[in-house]
């Protein structure tokens, strides 16, 4: 007899089951994907889109048409809480759903506990939606001040390719060049090695980008970036501070990591409920820390399509080997990346030549899913 598969989210951890969801209903089982949005887009080019390289639709995926394509169920919503015991979960309509296996892709967000008042000239770098909307605050900004001021609050990957993207963008739309600091906190990619930070100094000093290493921000208070003793008061600012797991599973009482992911074994199983499964953002691997990094995600997926089609059918699982290091790839926004893989580290326009073709191959074997 089928089972109800129920997909949390169908993101990059799901690309695999999704491109195989045809098979899994032959198989006799419905598959549901639950997700805020008819499309997911993919985090490691939304700097580039912030820029103006790719188009939003270049940097999505139409989930709901390649789901119900392929005879799946798509419902436009949010999971809120999973009872694990009763094998249910609670959208944020209220409405709650059965399944008998849960796979959980459901990401990351970067919280909001030091934003406080008007937020209106805020913008968070996830979703990654919200940079749409950034992007056409920059150019109102850049055509409407003589002397704009953005402002990047962040010292990681994330927010380095957010501050170059910004020039891009301004260059490329913008009526007067904006200043633009990079808040980096105590040290600019402090965890990753020395060389990378060297050339990214570099990189920003060619473009005219501020770094501020002078302690961390300690709020963002209408519009007002709070830094120890010194108030600074860009126009815009874009907050790409690290991410954290989505919530649910701590609000369900299911067992979390470190991180407050959903901790899970070498099955990607949760260590609890073995008909729950995670990948992505949103887990923690129980058996080694893994970085909060797509590469990983895309590492998973095929483990995932394994072991939710095992659990499914009774069949034998696999388990997931993380890899060795793996390529870094940082978009500077000047048409140039720094490429890091083991100890060679470069950064030129070769990198960014790289970086494109690997995004675009990625976006195109999934994107086709839908034609």
């Amino acid at each position: 007899m089928g089972k109800k598969l129920l997909l949390a989210g169908g993101g990059h951890a799901h690309m695999t089951i999704l491109a195989h969801m045809r098979d899994l209903i032959r198989e006799g089982h419905e598959v549901t994907v639950v997700q805020p949005s008819d499309y997911h887009y993919y985090s490691g080019m939304g700097p580039g889109m912030l820029g103006t390289t790719y188009t939003p639709a270049e940097i999505r995926f139409a989930t709901r048409h390649v789901v119900e394509g392929m005879g799946g169920s798509f419902v436009r919503d949010k999971v809120v809480r999973i009872n694990a015991d009763q094998r249910q979960v609670t959208l944020a309509s209220g409405q709650i759903m059965d399944y008998d296996v849960l796979s959980c892709n459901a990401g990351s967000f970067i919280p909001f506990d030091t934003i406080h008042g008007d937020t209106s000239n805020v913008f968070t770098v996830k979703p990654i939606e919200r940079l749409q909307e950034a992007q056409r605050a920059v150019i109102s900004l850049c055509a409407t001040r003589t002397r704009p001021h953005v402002a990047v609050v962040g010292g990681g990957p994330a927010a380095l390719e957010i501050a170059g993207n910004v020039r891009k963008l301004a260059k490329l739309k913008g009526r007067h060049e904006p200043r633009i600091t990079l808040f980096a906190g105590r040290k600019l990619l402090g965890r990753f090695p020395e060389k990378i930070g060297k050339l990214a100094r570099e990189s920003f000093a060619r473009q005219n980008i501020e770094i501020n290493e002078d302690g961390y921000v300690d709020e963002i208070s209408n519009g007002v970036i709070v830094q120890g003793q010194k108030h600074h008061h860009p126009d815009l600012i874009f907050v790409a501070t690290g991410v954290r797991p989505s919530r649910i599973f701590a609000d369900s009482g299911l067992p979390t990591g470190i991180t407050g992911g959903l901790l899970v074994n070498e099955w990607l199983q949760s260590v609890e409920h073995p008909e729950i499964f995670g990948g992505g953002d949103c887990i923690d691997f129980e058996p080694k820390a893994l970085d909060k990094v797509g590469v990983y995600a895309v590492r998973e997926n095929p483990v995932l399509l394994r072991n939710v089609r095992a659990a499914l059918n009774g069949t034998r699982m696999q388990r997931f080997d993380p890899g060795g290091k793996y390529l870094l790839l940082f978009n500077m926004g000047d048409d140039t990346a720094i490429f890091s893989k083991g100890g060679f580290i470069f950064c030129n326009w070769l990198g960014f030549l790289l970086k494109d073709y690997i995004d675009r191959r990625f976006m195109r074997h999934f994107q086709a899913l839908g034609r």
